[in-house]
């Protein structure tokens, strides 16, 4: 693809996704996070990195500058301005025999990755995407996921609901169970 078709193609996904995450985050009840979700992706290093290695909207550029460099320089400035990024709440424990240890996240942000999982399913999985493609995509790798157990149990137990229940009884039980303004602090 030229640099042109990049563009454009990688500008296409952003949007559309943003919108899909803004919808997911509306229908929770997170309007201010719908509309700043992922702003850090117009920041040059994000956005001209995924032009450069742009997957025709199929996966996420990011596989590619890592495919090339052994690292993503794009994912790197991404997880560290996304609260709704686990890796953004990943932490050294206070007993060092521990090492690497996934802090509580506040449950706004964990709805907002929730919303973001749907959206990058369906935005990569456009007509084939169904209810369970999150909790599948989750299940592949969340072994490797460094989560504190609050953040598991709670994103496992809306992505199985998803998967069994659908979208519309999922987005219920979130307004209706989940006090995310009582959680803590953005």
């Amino acid at each position: 693809m030229n640099l042109i078709n990049n563009f454009c193609g990688h500008l296409g996904t952003i949007l559309h996704h943003k919108n899909l995450v803004r919808k997911y985050c509306f229908k929770a009840g997170l309007y201010k996070q719908g509309i700043i979700h992922d702003w850090s992706k117009y920041n040059p290093i994000e956005f001209f990195v995924g032009v450069k290695y742009y997957q025709g909207g199929k996966r996420s550029p990011n596989y590619g500058e890592k495919e090339a460099h052994g690292y993503s320089s794009s994912w790197l400035h991404h997880k560290g301005r996304n609260k709704h990024h686990f890796e953004y709440w990943i932490d050294y424990s206070m007993k060092p025999a521990e090492g690497l240890k996934g802090m509580p996240m506040p449950t706004r942000y964990i709805l907002e990755m929730f919303c973001d999982r749907i959206a990058a399913s369906k935005n990569y999985n456009r007509n084939n995407y169904d209810n369970s493609f999150p909790l599948a995509y989750y299940n592949k790798n969340k072994d490797h996921y460094v989560l504190h157990p609050d953040t598991r149990e709670l994103l496992e137990k809306l992505l199985n609901m998803l998967a069994e229940e659908g979208e519309n009884a999922t987005f219920k039980y979130i307004r209706r169970k989940i006090d995310w303004k009582k959680s803590r602090k953005w």
